[in-house]
């Protein structure tokens, strides 16, 4: 049988698209409307072009389903990346992801996602890495997805000694405004001559 390349990059697309969750055969099988033979056999074409040393990613199996991840040969690349002080500031995409995390834990990604209205996987998983965010179980939700809070470093890298110091917000009166900003203060500064 020869492989389907449009469905071969199809398959990677998903791949990245589930993020940490994965793929199992039956929804490869679902979504690309094809036999078991078909994506057996394109899973591991996929995950054969992996093993060229000049790919940074390979396909691993995990817990049933199929994930893009990380090659272990070049972790200390990784390890660089997380330590770097320029690369420890927050983006306004982790804030915003970390807010929503903080007021809705314990919450899965794709809650994140329906909340952000974008695919949060990648930003979880570097909150994740810098220890910001963990997993904490299993939702009781189709698929089990996981179920990610806040941990004690977030609570020290914010200044806080319970989660509970977070400001409360008061969720009616932001749904009667509509869109608003949520890094700009709603108390004006009094500016004195």
């Amino acid at each position: 049988m020869e492989i389907n390349v449009e469905k071969q990059a199809a398959l990677e697309g998903l791949l990245f698209v589930v993020g940490d969750d994965g793929l199992t055969i039956e929804q490869m099988m679902e979504i690309l409307e094809i036999e078991h033979d078909e994506a057996v056999k394109l899973i591991n074409a996929l995950k054969d072009s992996y093993q060229d040393e000049k790919r940074g990613i390979r396909i691993h199996f995990l817990g049933n389903t199929f994930k893009l991840t990380t090659k272990n040969e070049h972790k200390k690349y990784y390890e660089k990346l997380l330590v770097n002080e320029e690369n420890n500031r927050l983006s306004n995409n982790a804030l915003e992801t970390l807010a929503i995390v903080a007021y809705n834990e314990p919450i899965t990604r794709i809650e994140v996602d329906e909340i952000r209205g974008v695919q949060s996987g990648p930003m979880i998983r570097k909150l994740v890495a810098k220890g910001l965010l963990k997993e904490c179980g299993k939702s009781e939700l189709p698929g089990r997805p996981i179920l990610y809070k806040t941990t004690s470093e977030f609570l020290d890298y914010f200044g806080l000694s319970d989660i509970s110091e977070l400001p409360k917000i008061n969720m009616e009166e932001t749904r009667n405004q509509g869109d608003i900003d949520l890094y700009k203060s709603k108390y004006e500064e009094e500016i004195i001559d």
